[in-house]
């Protein structure tokens, strides 16, 4: 007798939970995915057919019903594996540590931890957070980074609730804080600001790191507060995310209170400094880092980030400070100047092209890195009045110096 596929599947809604379950093992046996995908859609659940709910079973019918799901999940092919994924949250909760487990099995394909961290995403739930953020620490796969970082913002405001619990707990809250740090909604603003003033410098260092990447009123003060904490690593992450709110420069005096840390006793502290004073694009800024620059306690590795900031700048001034610094520094200083102010904004080339025609005509060069670095800036600038300089340098004795000085006489116009 053969039946029509209406006369199947009104057969298929009599069958009992016992019934379905038992063809469902059926099925998956002989791995015919589809099959299992129907018996187990046709399981009781709470809720209308419009908008089905979570599965009532007993509890040992809702573990087989599971571990066919997640038989599925393994070892389907890709499109039953998508299509398992939108069943596997009618089971609940529940089935949290399950999904976990498999999430962070590194002994199983990427694809299944990839479904099982996308299904996580459904619950707002403890659990779910801790495993997510375990993965991130402990997985180099840029795919399952990318899917838990998207399971995170997916979960939002549950995420950052069950984290804020997690926080008064001393065995997660390293966890809790970390996670907070993933999350960019402006929710986590409020228990991060809790976290700047903890006792453990890099509970701090984490929070004002993850402050420093929301524009919120409530921020800048307490990243300028942080600039003077105990931890190098917290006065290194306040300096960098200062550097990114030059608008607020003047407002906030933040030239005032950046410039002591260029003197830091942490060197990484110092060339964070430079770099956001650099990018305050201030005059007050440009003179605070010309004084590091001309200072004979400064290290030499800092200085030659201050030349930087200074060219980043983007402001005459900045310009002025290197030309001045050029005529009075030693070789190694004057070489990464030259380099440099061969790669000002446009409309600050003729002022660096003319600074280092002074230094040509000043100075008595002998060095073939000077030389060199002279006539590749001068080809970069495209100066047509150092057609002379490089003309004279293509006769170099020097083979490297000849070379870089008629790629640059190609280079003008």
């Amino acid at each position: 007798m053969t039946y029509s596929k209406s006369e199947t599947a009104s057969n298929q809604l009599s069958l009992s939970t016992k019934e379905l379950l038992n063809l469902g093992s059926i099925a998956a046996q002989q791995q015919d995915w589809l099959q299992l995908s129907n018996y187990l859609k046709l399981l009781p659940r709470g809720g209308t057919r419009s908008k089905a709910g979570l599965f009532i079973l007993s509890k040992e019918d809702w573990q087989t019903a599971l571990d066919l799901a997640i038989k599925m999940l393994v070892e389907a092919d890709f499109q039953h594996k998508w299509e398992i994924t939108k069943l596997l949250p009618s089971f609940g909760e529940s089935a949290i540590p399950f999904l976990a487990t498999l999430t962070k099995d590194e002994g199983i394909e990427i694809e299944i931890r990839w479904f099982a961290c996308q299904i996580l995403g459904n619950f707002e739930h403890q659990l779910v957070v801790v495993t997510l953020i375990e993965l991130l620490q402990q997985t180099t796969d840029e795919e399952l980074i990318a899917m838990a970082g998207k399971t995170l913002t997916r979960i939002g405001k549950g995420a950052v609730q069950a984290l804020v619990e997690l926080l008064s707990q001393p065995k997660y809250r390293a966890l809790a804080v970390q996670s907070l740090s993933y999350i960019r909604t402006t929710e986590t603003i409020e228990p991060l600001l809790t976290i700047v003033i903890d006792s453990e410098p890099e509970l701090r260092t984490t929070a004002i790191k993850a402050l420093g990447s929301f524009h919120d009123r409530r921020v800048p003060p307490v990243l300028i507060t942080a600039l003077q904490d105990i931890a190098s690593s917290v006065r290194k992450e306040a300096a960098i995310a200062l550097g990114f709110r030059p608008e607020l420069c003047q407002e906030l005096s933040l030239v005032a209170h950046l410039q002591p840390l260029l003197y830091d006793l942490n060197l990484e502290v110092c060339r964070q400094a430079a770099i956001s004073l650099g990018r305050m694009k201030q005059t007050a800024a440009a003179t605070a880092l010309f004084e590091a620059l001309k200072a004979d306690t400064t290290p030499v590795s800092l200085k030659l980030d201050v030349i930087k900031a200074l060219c980043w700048s983007e402001i005459p001034l900045g310009i002025d400070y290197l030309n001045q610094a050029l005529a009075n520094s030693n070789d190694l200083i004057s070489q990464e100047i030259i380099t440099a102010l061969g790669r000002v904004a446009p409309e600050l080339q003729q002022l660096a092209s003319q600074g280092l025609l002074d230094f040509w005509q000043n100075h008595h060069i002998n060095s073939p890195q000077l030389k060199q670095a002279l006539a590749t800036s001068l080809g970069a600038l495209r100066c047509n009045c150092a057609r002379p300089i490089l003309e004279q340098l293509a006769d170099d004795e020097e083979r490297k110096v000849k070379l870089h000085a008629l790629c640059a006489l190609k280079k003008l116009v």
